[in-house]
């Protein structure tokens, strides 16, 4: 072998070292982010909606506002009452605040109830899609096997595609991560 050889084969050598150095970076730096987003994955999985906080501040945020409004209500006809010095009709307008108050409060608890609901649904939906951009497994064979049927992801999925910014940011992630080992072996 002549000179410009052995020094072409060493440099060939020691440049394949390096790119293989730097692979092996690569796929540690891609292993330990997958652990990570793993284990964020798994938590949002197993916890998807609100915590008690937040439910409770929410709950009470919108309660609060209407209750605030009602009670104006119920103190402008109080001060009418006390103006005119004629409480003809306050009792059953102070009945009928009431009643509209309750209906009310009802009703913002059911839509309060309901987001709630959504909102954990949307976060674990994420959390598979997560999942399954790191794993390049099904989201509908992970919906399986957490008890939600098919059927119901592949409706839910296309009637209410979830756009946020913890949806792109873990599909994307997950897709990026998960195509990682295939571009660098």
């Amino acid at each position: 072998m002549s000179r410009a050889q052995t020094q072409t084969q060493n440099l060939t050598d020691q440049q394949l070292a390096s790119i293989n150095a730097q692979n092996q970076q690569f796929l540690n730096q891609q292993q330990q982010t997958g652990s990570l987003l793993n284990s964020q994955y798994q938590s949002i999985l197993n916890n998807p909606g609100l915590s008690p906080a937040d439910e409770a501040a929410v709950t009470g945020q919108s309660q609060g506002a209407i209750a605030s409004a009602f009670d104006s209500l119920q103190q402008s006809a109080a001060n009418r009452v006390a103006r005119t010095n004629n409480s003809a009709g306050f009792s059953e307008l102070t009945d009928d605040l009431a009643r509209q108050k309750a209906v009310a409060e009802g009703n913002q608890a059911q839509q309060n109830q309901l987001a709630f609901t959504n909102t954990a649904f949307q976060r674990q939906m994420s959390a598979l899609q997560g999942l399954s951009g790191l794993y390049g497994v099904d989201s509908n064979l992970l919906g399986r096997t957490l008890g939600i049927p098919s059927q119901l992801l592949g409706v839910r999925a296309s009637t209410t595609r979830p756009s946020g910014f913890f949806t792109s940011l873990g599909s994307g992630l997950g897709s990026t991560l998960g195509a990682l080992p295939s571009a660098l072996f």
